[in-house]
């Protein structure tokens, strides 16, 4: 079976051709094209959605026709129909003029070419991102190759499983008893642990997206200079909450600018935001390593408490922060140390930001096909219990 994904929930237009044979346990990626206007909201310092739906407009024909053309060898001409089984769309959630440019594009195509139109909750999609093995893209998954964490073709994932997706706008813990059968254990109450990368990030005069600036800076700061608060680490529940360590960040920001007697944060990064006092660049590093501590310190307290108490066999790491080393680096670690039997897993880190691949592998997984006439964007899409 070959299905056409498509992907534009926020700033991301993509598309990719992904199979997969019923006695598969793992997706293949053919191809998985990514536009992308990150560069016209870096000079902002976040997304505007107007800017972000106007470029996906002009991405997205020819962004599927990339993928059709590399992926299956094949290019859209009159009366023509592609050799695809399916088409998986991201109805939600994201930004509903990014969600409608890939909902309404993959409608169309549906009624031309009388192809199964299959709707993916976006959050959905990041977890399947574990399901996808590739032709086309690396898939080292960590710099360490003794690794606890399975290579995508030499695994298989046992259930329960225990899903930590964390990303810009969410920070979740799903349980996974079977496909199809998830439960939702813990959330974000407030800012998810991306978008506290990203504002304390634009405090410190870092370009957007602020997480991997963050990562590359804690490498060089002192672990005991800040040390930042962990909130909810000891609470009795899964939940998560960041805007506390943001608040606490910024406190600590405006109690140095008022001793520092400087004029502007050098966060040694070319065309970076500058704020109107500054800090030098070992600080920044520094309060780097400390937001970045506190963050990942209490990802993997609550995560681990939560596959403890649900007994789960495996931990799947997803979302764009899955992305940091350190992340996967302290939960391997913590396996380790615990003498632990659960199954690490995570996906290649250019799988972990949105694409178009995990949308399709999430729809092999779960099938649940709709009429085009009647499938609508939900900007508001959570999970559905």
């Amino acid at each position: 079976m070959t299905i056409l994904g498509i992907e534009t929930s926020c700033d991301e237009t993509s598309a990719a051709i992904v199979s997969k044979k019923s006695t598969d346990t793992f997706a293949t990626v053919h191809t998985n094209i990514i536009a992308t206007s990150l560069a016209l909201h870096a000079k902002t310092g976040g997304i505007i959605p107007e800017t972000a739906a106007r470029e996906q407009i002009k991405y997205i024909l020819p962004v599927i026709q990339e993928a059709l053309q590399k992926g299956l060898d094949f290019k859209i001409k009159k009366n023509n129909i592609p050799p695809i089984d399916a088409i998986a769309v991201t109805y939600g959630p994201g930004l509903i003029g990014s969600l409608l440019v890939g909902v309404e594009t993959a409608k169309t195509l549906s009624y031309v070419w009388n192809k199964p139109l299959i709707p993916v909750n976006h959050l959905i999609g990041h977890i399947y991102a574990n399901w996808l093995q590739s032709t086309d893209v690396i898939l080292s998954l960590t710099e360490n190759p003794d690794s606890r964490f399975h290579e995508n073709d030499q695994r298989d994932i046992p259930f329960p499983a225990l899903a930590l997706i964390v990303s810009g706008g969410h920070t979740d813990l799903v349980l996974i008893k079977q496909h199809g059968n998830l439960k939702v254990i813990g959330g974000t109450r407030d800012d998810a642990a991306g978008e506290a990368f990203d504002k304390i990030g634009r405090l410190l005069g870092l370009p957007y997206p602020a997480g991997p600036f963050i990562e590359q800076k804690a490498k060089k700061g002192d672990p005991k200079r800040f040390i930042f608060p962990r909130p909810l680490i000891g609470s009795t529940d899964f939940d998560f909450s960041f805007s506390g360590l943001k608040s606490a960040v910024f406190r600590e920001v405006q109690n140095l600018q008022r001793h520092s007697g400087l004029s502007r944060i050098d966060s040694g990064v070319a065309n970076a935001p500058q704020n109107d006092r500054v800090l030098d660049e070992k600080t920044i590093c520094d309060i780097s390593r400390g937001v970045q501590d506190a963050i990942i310190a209490v990802l993997v307290k609550k995560t681990m408490k939560a596959a403890k108490a649900y007994n789960a066999k495996s931990i799947l790491l997803s979302g764009g922060v899955a992305a940091n080393q350190m992340l996967r680096d302290t939960f391997e670690q913590t396996t380790n140390d615990q003498r632990l039997t659960t199954k690490l897993f995570a996906p290649a880190k250019n799988l972990c930001t949105d694409n178009a691949a995990m949308i399709a592998t999430a729809a092999f997984y779960n099938p649940k096909k709709s009429d085009w006439k009647t499938l609508t964007a939900n900007p508001e899409l959570y999970f559905e219990e």
